[in-house]
């Protein structure tokens, strides 16, 4: 699992926003609540695209009923000095109305297996639950 110190040894301060794009989600895969564009690293494309294709072949496109969010410049929730991936655009939220922090994840496994096998970790996994959360394994 990346940690913004890994964040910040490749993109610098997340203030910079060195490797930001405004990507344009190509009309395959922009289906319920995925937007038209998402301000996010580059290096996120490739696996959110991968990951979105995966949701709509496997026909589970009606799982992702809110986007709540890609790039916010912020600290993990409960630190004082440790920066979400958020904050380097590398990690998104959904369906946070039904995940939130803490609580039992409400995400479908198969849903979940679109976006761990193209290189995500899942929030949901971790100690302290963030079942809207997914965010790039490696970077």
């Amino acid at each position: 699992m990346i940690q913004d110190d890994d964040c910040y040894l490749k993109y610098g301060d997340p203030n910079l926003q060195k490797n930001m794009i405004i990507w344009k989600v190509p009309d395959e895969v922009r289906f319920g609540a995925v937007p038209k564009k998402i301000y996010c690293n580059a290096d996120l494309v490739d696996p959110l695209l991968r990951a979105l294709r995966l949701v709509k072949s496997r026909g589970l496109a009606d799982q992702i009923k809110t986007w709540d969010g890609c790039f916010n410049i912020r600290l993990q929730r409960g630190s004082d000095t440790r920066y979400s991936i958020h904050s380097w655009g590398l990690a998104i939220d959904i369906n946070a109305f039904e995940n939130g922090l803490g609580q039992a994840p409400q995400m479908s496994p198969e849903l979940v297996k679109c976006f761990t096998d193209v290189g995500f970790d899942w929030g949901g996994t971790w100690k302290r639950k963030d079942g809207m959360h997914f965010q790039l394994a490696h970077i």
